[in-house]
């Protein structure tokens, strides 16, 4: 990307986790019947452009909305997938396969005189058995680079396996509850994210970030909560 002015590289890490047998929320169980969503988008071409998704599903405590609109030229790959199944829904943290009940990968290239403008929320929410972080991001650009992964679990992935080794096994390979996202990006205007860990009467954890020029930015953005789960490698 071509910008003007001196650039500036951030890195931003935020990981927090909770293990042990009598903490947290226990991870969700699953229903006998699937249900399951796919989509792939990929356009490439200069004008205007609206591009929105929104996933709620109170059974998985989930709450997602992503949403963003120009006037430019615009490149872009994305993909996503939701589950209420999460063996349905595999990602890679750490170089390791991992059931997720959502997963949603964005590479993306926008130049125009008229800024792009876009949001993200999504929301662990603790009413409906989630853990209650929630992260929100807003930019506004006239030039944006951007991969971004941002991943959900919430469910049991063994809640309908009967042999107790197996279901060990699986559960011992699941990350759920957790709530993430990955970017690396270079912009050219203002980028501004908060996220939140909420317990009533116990947690409450906050982080707030603009970035307003010229800027590189990666950060890797982790809620987690389980009993059994190995963690994740170099944390």
């Amino acid at each position: 990307m071509r910008t003007k002015g001196v650039a500036i590289g951030a890195l931003l890490l935020m990981a927090v986790l909770a293990w042990g047998e009598g903490a947290g929320s226990p991870a969700i169980s699953e229903p006998v019947q699937n249900e399951d969503f796919y989509n792939r988008v990929r356009a490439s071409g200069t004008g205007y452009f609206e591009v929105g998704s929104s996933v709620v599903d109170r059974r998985m405590g989930l709450e997602y909305y992503s949403f963003m609109y120009g006037d430019g030229h615009l490149e872009m790959d994305s993909k996503s997938a939701v589950s209420n199944r999460a063996m349905n829904v595999q990602g890679t943290l750490n170089g390791s396969s991992a059931p997720l009940n959502l997963l949603e990968d964005v590479k993306m290239s926008y130049s125009g005189e008229t800024p792009m403008v876009g949001m993200k929320y999504i929301h662990s929410n603790d009413f409906y058995g989630g853990i209650g972080a929630e992260v929100q991001e807003f930019f506004e650009v006239t030039e944006m680079e951007k991969i971004q992964t941002t991943y959900f679990a919430s469910t049991d992935p063994a809640s309908q396996v009967s042999d107790p080794a197996n279901a060990s096994a699986i559960r011992g390979g699941s990350p759920a509850h957790l709530v993430g996202m990955d970017l690396q990006s270079s912009f050219n205007g203002t980028w501004q994210s908060d996220y939140r860990w909420h317990k009533i009467f116990y947690k409450d954890i906050k982080e707030h970030q603009t970035f307003s020029g010229v800027f590189d930015v990666e950060r890797s953005l982790r809620f987690h909560e389980n009993p059994t789960f190995d963690g994740f490698k170099g944390l």
